[in-house]
């Protein structure tokens, strides 16, 4: 394990400085420097995408660089949980050269991007770990070929990234819909007794997403932006390829799925000619906003109470 700021104190207290410290940093650097940031120009294809113009965008810039310090100074971490800090920055800063990119990267730029960095969380994790699978549910071990299981996490590493990403569109979802799965992992975590170097990991990127959303939530003064959304996304698929099984992806993380899921999967059909979900408008939330008639408000909320029925049924299943 590498050094970290308070070790000579028992671990609960530095987890408890290291929390508090990760919250109100991440306030207190938004609130500072948010103005600083690139603003949004609004979109044109998103439902009431125009409202978001002239306000701050890349706020992920900060709040994942106040996880990245709290992670190292606080948390036990070893070699491999830096080099997983390393690959969110990494993540972080192509979504945020987006965000200040004048135009837009393209999907081909940032596919090459994504999965440059699905193989190298693929190398590390396969360093350092078997690739054994757990299927919680019944508690049967899979062995997996190394390079079968390289090929499932650069998938999943890959569609993490980029369903996060597609389900950031309205103030408080990504990051709400991002905290309950990663809650979901931490309590699996705790209960199993699995990885217990994440645990003070996560929490920590857990407080410092409420920092952000402590300014995002509706009517938002800042965006995450691709800066914020990425990151997420990788970081979620690094918890849950600790937690031994990555099929619990699918159940803790089934409305970001959907959400965000839905629109690749129309696009993929659309290029092959195939007419499907045509009358499905995606992302998700855009589709119950202007056919459901649903406000933000509503669907925040109501997308994280599915999500959270979800997670709570499958945790219990696995017990």
């Amino acid at each position: 394990m590498i050094n970290y700021l308070f070790e000579s104190l028992p671990m609960k207290y530095s987890a408890f400085i290291g929390v508090m410290v990760a919250f109100l940093l991440t306030c207190f650097l938004l609130k500072k420097f948010g103005d600083k940031l690139p603003k949004d120009v609004g979109r044109d294809f998103a439902l009431n995408g125009k409202l978001s113009a002239g306000k701050p965008r890349g706020a992920g810039f900060i709040f994942i660089m106040v996880f990245a310090f709290a992670a190292v100074m606080f948390g036990k971490v070893s070699l491999e949980i830096v080099i997983y800090i390393v690959l969110t920055i990494f993540a972080m800063m192509t979504g945020f050269l987006d965000d200040c990119a004048k135009t837009p990267w393209g999907r081909v730029k940032k596919g090459i991007l994504d999965l440059i960095i699905a193989i190298l969380v693929a190398v590390t994790f396969l360093h350092y770990n078997s690739s054994s699978v757990l299927i919680a549910v019944t508690g049967t071990v899979i062995k997996l070929n190394p390079i079968v299981f390289a090929i499932l996490t650069i998938i999943l590493v890959w569609a993490s990234i980029n369903v996060t990403n597609c389900a950031d569109g309205v103030d408080g979802l990504s990051g709400t819909l991002t905290i309950i799965t990663l809650t979901s992992i931490y309590l699996y975590d705790s209960i199993k007794e699995v990885s217990p170097e994440m645990g003070l990991i996560i929490l920590i990127f857990i407080v410092c997403i409420l920092g952000y959303l402590w300014y995002n939530a509706t009517p938002s003064k800042m965006l995450m932006g691709d800066a914020g959304s990425r990151a997420m996304g990788l970081f979620i698929s690094v918890a849950i390829l600790k937690t031994g099984s990555p099929f619990l992806y699918i159940p803790f993380a089934i409305v970001l799925i959907l959400d965000g899921g839905l629109g690749l999967v129309k696009i993929t059909l659309l290029k092959c000619k195939i007419k499907a979900l045509t009358k499905v408008r995606t992302p998700l939330h855009d589709h119950v906003r202007k056919n459901w008639d649903w406000s933000n408000t509503q669907a925040v909320f109501r997308f994280a109470i599915i999500q959270i029925i979800v997670s709570l049924a499958t945790i219990y299943l696995t017990l």
